[in-house]
Order: structure tokens, then C-alpha cells, then sequence
């Protein structure tokens, strides 16, 4: 029996195995990317998506097929696999789900979203229920080639997006290990004020923007007892996790900001046991999104 499946991000197979395996997740099987468990769904940061309903469907013929998804909801999410053919014959008999490209910062989508795929060219497996809104997890945007100097500014786009929050006019915002500048335009896009700290100059177009003031100095080096408070603390710093973490309950316990959104970036092999320590923080997200890459992110809202 199948009560929970799981899938990963291309290439990070290994990573999810690693955190059911930690959560006591048995894996009975994969079907490609995604981790088919008979044990109940549990917590795991690197799976873009979890199907927390899933049932074995016989499909006699794709009529049928497709007459057994209909009959349980509208709105189903085609994860491919196998029996190409078969499986888009079945997907044309279902209605159309539209996996547009989000306009940030559009809200993430509201609509009840189900998942199957074919295990066998009779078999399917299908979950009523997942915890991602996005089809296979993949979140698109309408990409800006223009304005940001890097393409970090997507993953933070995707951060606020599946946290529903981001900030606004009057909300201030720190940017950790800003340069070039990628979070700090979306910020300032967004109306905020916008503190960058690097050691390395922002791009000279970012740092004219209205609303960004720098600090060319070291992340680590600030004292969060002897800085106002911000509304905002954001940090995209290449660093180990470990030192992150400390970094991050230095901040907390100075209550010297209220939201934090973070990336955690894995040097050479995952660490987590890190990873475990900051989704253990109270009220803590931790996430593998589509536009990560070797990293998780971690948000903390107040």
C-alpha cells in the first residue's frame, strides 16, 4: 500500500531519500523522481511536492482512466513518466490544467490541485491532495531579463510567493550578502527600504534604486544588540549552514527582527543535521523550491 509519495527536484533524489529516511519514512519504491512510502506523509524539506492521498486506480482503458480521476474532483496535475502515450491520451480526456507563468507578486494559485501518474499501462496512482498548488511542484515565473543583475532574484520571488508575505512600503528590510543585488531589487521593487550589507560593492543600478542605502561590510561582523530593528531580515550569504544558524539565533534572540527569510547553501555534502536545526526553530519553514539550487530556504515569519 502507498500512503504517501514524494518528489524531488532533478537531481536531488539522494537529498529526500536522505530526509525520510531521517523522518522514518520507509521508501518501498521510486517512480523516478517521486518516492512511493507506506508510511503516512511526513516532513521533508527537499520533496517540491508531497501527495498526502494517494490510491492505487486499475485503468482498463483510458476512458476509464480518466472517468475514475473525473469522478473524484476536476483539477488534476499530470506527473509523466512511463506509457508516454497512454498517459497523454489520458491527460487530453481531463480538463486543462493552465501552468502559466506567475507575474510576481501574484498570489500563488488557490484552486484544488490533484496529482497522478501511470505506475503500469493499467495501474495508476493518484492523490486527491498534495501540499504543493503548482503543477509537479515547478513554480514559473514571468521572468524580468532586464532589471535584476543575477538570477537569485527568483528564488526569492518563489520564497514569498508559497509564504503568501512579502514586504511592503514602510516595512524595512536588512539584505544580507546582498551583492550584486538581486534580492535587494526585489525589495526595492516592492516598495521597502532596503538596508545591503556586503563586502563586495552592489551593482551601481541597485544601489541607485529609491529606497536602498548600503554598508560595505561584513554580514558576521554586525551586532544585532547595537542595530535598529527591521521588519525584514533577509540573507542570501554563501556560507556554511552552521555558521548561518548562529548568525540567524544571534538575530532572534536580540528580537532585533521579526521575519526572516534565508538560504541555506550546502558545500560539497548536504548537512542535515543543520537543516534539522533550523526546522526545529519554532514557527520555522524549510524548503527545497524549484528555483534553489544545492540549497534549502528557510523562513521564519512573526
Amino acid at each position: 500500500m502507498i500512503r504517501a509519495a514524494y518528489l524531488a527536484a532533478e537531481g536531488f533524489e539522494a537529498e529526500l531519500a536522505e530526509d525520510l529516511r531521517r523522518a522514518g519514512a520507509a521508501v518501498s519504491a521510486w517512480h523516478g523522481r517521486l518516492a512511493l512510502s507506506p508510511d503516512p506523509p511526513a516532513p521533508a524539506p527537499w520533496a517540491l511536492d508531497i501527495w498526502t492521498e494517494p490510491r492505487e486506480i486499475e485503468v482498463p482503458s483510458v476512458k476509464a482512466g480518466a472517468d475514475a480521476l473525473r469522478a473524484i474532483q476536476r483539477n488534476w496535475a499530470h506527473y509523466p513518466l512511463l506509457h508516454h502515450r497512454r498517459s497523454a491520451l489520458l491527460a487530453e480526456r481531463l480538463p486543462p490544467v493552465k501552468a502559466r507563468p506567475l507575474v510576481f507578486p501574484e498570489p500563488a494559485p488557490t484552486a484544488h490541485l490533484g496529482a497522478w501518474t501511470l505506475l503500469a499501462p493499467d495501474r495508476m496512482l493518484a492523490s486527491p491532495a498534495k501540499t504543493s498548488p503548482f503543477v509537479n511542484g515547478e513554480v514559473l515565473f514571468a521572468e524580468d531579463r532586464e532589471g535584476p543583475p543575477s538570477r537569485a532574484y527568483l528564488k526569492l520571488w518563489e520564497a514569498l510567493t508559497r509564504l503568501g508575505r512579502h514586504p511592503g512600503p514602510g516595512e524595512t528590510c536588512l539584505d544580507l550578502g546582498a551583492a550584486p543585488g538581486g534580492w535587494t531589487w526585489v525589495l526595492a521593487r516592492l516598495g521597502a527600504e532596503v538596508t545591503a550589507v556586503d563586502k563586495a560593492p552592489l551593482d551601481p543600478a541597485i544601489s541607485a534604486m529609491p529606497g536602498v542605502s548600503c554598508r560595505q561590510e561584513s554580514a558576521f561582523g554586525l551586532d544585532p544588540r547595537q542595530e535598529v530593528p527591521v521588519d525584514w531580515l533577509f540573507s542570501d550569504i554563501i556560507c556554511y549552514p552552521a555558521r548561518l544558524l548562529v548568525l540567524v539565533r544571534r538575530w532572534m534572540e536580540a528580537g532585533a527582527a521579526r521575519n526572516f527569510v534565508c538560504t541555506l547553501k550546502f558545500q560539497g555534502e548536504t548537512d542535515h543535521a543543520t537543516a534539522a536545526e533550523f526546522a526545529a526553530i519554532p514557527g520555522a519553514v524549510l524548503f527545497h523550491g524549484f528555483n534553489n539550487k544545492h540549497e534549502l530556504t528557510f523562513a521564519r515569519l512573526g
